[in-house]
């Protein structure tokens, strides 16, 4: 990636982390609910859904971190609205999975917008695990969600 890329990225970055979205309350009661721990790094994040139909409506993202994971849940907050909770499954499988791969490809199919900034993350592994918190928190709460019943555990460790 050239140097122009690079500070472009950056930018972005740094605007979620300076601004970041999804720190409003739901409205309502969350239909999903997660929070999620980086202990290596000190991250902490609570992520709350509301849903309506089989769309997520809103997207709750309190983090309490570094830069990447609050650029990273500013994203998610952004990103997951409008989609079904299928859908969000599989950006974030597709994240989590180019994360930890050499390219670093997330299929245009997801439409996954300023995500595929985070990818430059992976220069660095030390902090994959930052830029992932947010996403893998999501998967627990769509868990936690579809397993009400089962009591899932709605906490998570990246």
């Amino acid at each position: 990636m050239n140097g122009g890329m690079d500070e472009l990225y950056r930018e972005v970055i740094l605007d979620h982390h300076r601004r970041p979205r999804g720190q409003q309350p739901l409205p309502g009661p969350a239909d999903a609910r997660a929070e999620g721990k980086n202990p290596s790094c000190g991250d902490e994040l609570l992520l709350e859904l509301a849903c309506a139909g089989e769309a997520i409506t809103a997207a709750h993202v309190a983090c309490h971190g570094c830069a990447i994971a609050t650029a990273s849940g500013s994203i998610l907050a952004e990103l997951v609205p409008g989609r079904t909770p299928e859908q969000a499954r599989a950006l974030a499988e597709a994240f989590r999975e180019a994360m930890h791969s050499p390219d670093g490809a997330l299929p245009d199919s997801l439409d996954p917008g300023d995500l595929e900034v985070l990818t430059g993350v992976r220069k660095f592994p030390a902090r994959v695990k930052c830029a992932l918190l947010p996403w893998i928190t999501l998967l627990s709460a769509l868990e936690a969600r579809d397993g009400k019943a089962a009591g899932l555990p709605a906490t998570t460790e990246a």
